[in-house]
């Protein structure tokens, strides 16, 4: 549930197809965001899961299976 939400949320902001989105992903190398892309998506993702992502937190979250892992452990 939370990976379909995750995903559709990068599909939207990226730009990228479904299929290329799996739990392996690298947000930068494999679907190509920014440093303002992740800005981004990171609101997004917060205000949809109504967490909060520290900053430190961030420099961890290298791929889509940190971003579901970090929200599922969160809520």
């Amino acid at each position: 549930m939370v990976f379909e939400k995750v995903r559709s949320i990068l599909c939207q902001q990226l730009d990228v197809e479904e299929d290329q989105v799996s739990m392996e992903s690298n947000i930068v190398e494999d679907l190509n965001a920014d440093s303002l892309d992740l800005v981004d998506l990171l609101m997004s993702l917060e205000d949809e899961f109504d967490v909060e992502v520290p900053d430190e937190m961030v420099e961890n979250i290298k791929t889509v299976g940190d971003l579901v892992r970090y929200i599922e452990k969160k809520n």
